[in-house]
């Protein structure tokens, strides 16, 4: 089949198959409204089959790869230099990700004197696992931290920014953080993810009842403004403006509310492009250095969430 041909039969199943999933939730939410809240919550949980394998695929850059047994899982590492002798830069990748998609800042970063981690969260890429949180995204996150010592810098995308502001909010040693579309709220995310799968108005409050019944706690615990304030260290968050997966308006939350942050706002680059991106690691690079680079945003209390 030509490539072309292959590119739009592909669209055509995706979105016959969020239209089958919608209706599907949308019945299912009238006819059996528990059983389809815990359908929810195994979707919400489920990173996409399709990143393993994308993750199998990746090239890893020579890395040196491990595995870290946390708390019963496999957590499978990749390294580049020495972490022990070297400042390194430690990655946090997102949901439905996976840790070389960071490979494009690995040899910047070595030309630069410094060595590199990243790692596969649970369930996701060459780790161990079918589902997992954003309190086990952090977890793991402080664990592989406190693995390999006190990091020069921590970079996290989407979930991941969010789950490297947890952690170091809760003690992580980093230098500086380099937050990428960080998601700032999971109740908005869970939000979202209902009415992207067409779960009905009056069951989402529930849904959102049942993910913290779940994970053990409010998801208030989780939020970028109560988390934010207590971090004494540097911050870069950049965001698109165009981003469609998480909003522009969640990165600066975490500019308004971080107390020793700047915020880099760009157009054009989405939700996923923008961790790769050339622009992007030269500015993180720059930050690195201790260049002044973005804008810093202060909070008031008629702009409690940074949204204008």
């Amino acid at each position: 089949m030509p490539a072309s041909s292959a590119k739009i039969s592909t669209i055509v199943r995706s979105h016959m198959l969020r239209l089958w999933l919608r209706a599907s939730f949308r019945l299912g939410g009238v006819l059996r409204p528990q059983a389809t809240l815990r359908r929810a919550g195994d979707l919400f949980c489920t990173p996409f089959p399709s990143s393993r394998e994308r993750a199998l695929a990746a090239p890893t850059g020579r890395a040196a790869e491990a595995d870290l047994d946390l708390a019963g899982q496999h957590i499978h590492t990749y390294v580049w230099g020495d972490p022990e002798v070297q400042p390194y830069v430690l990655f946090a990748h997102g949901w439905s990700s996976h840790g070389t998609r960071f490979l494009p800042w690995v040899e910047q970063l070595r030309a630069g004197g410094y060595a590199v981690v990243a790692f596969d969260q649970p369930a996701h890429g060459r780790s161990s696992g079918r589902r997992a949180t954003l309190p086990e995204f952090a977890q793991t996150l402080a664990a592989v931290g406190q693995r390999f010592g006190p990091a020069a810098a921590l970079v996290g995308h989407s979930l991941g920014g969010a789950a490297a502001a947890i952690a170091m909010a809760r003690g992580l040693a980093v230098e500086r953080a380099v937050l990428i579309a960080p998601a700032a709220d999971p109740v908005d995310a869970a939000l979202r993810f209902a009415r992207v799968v067409g779960l009905p108005a009056r069951l989402r409050r529930r849904m959102v009842a049942m993910f913290e019944s779940m994970v053990g706690t409010s998801f208030a615990e989780y939020q970028a403004q109560n988390n934010a304030p207590r971090i004494a260290r540097p911050a870069l968050i950049v965001h698109d403006l165009d981003d469609r997966e998480v909003p522009w308006a969640e990165g600066e939350r975490y500019a308004r509310y971080w107390p020793d942050s700047r915020l880099l706002s760009t157009r054009g680059l989405g939700h996923n492009r923008i961790a790769q991106h050339e622009d992007v690691i030269t500015a993180a690079l720059c930050f690195l250095r201790g260049e002044t680079v973005g804008q810093r945003v202060v909070s008031t209390p008629e702009l409690p969430y940074g949204i204008a």
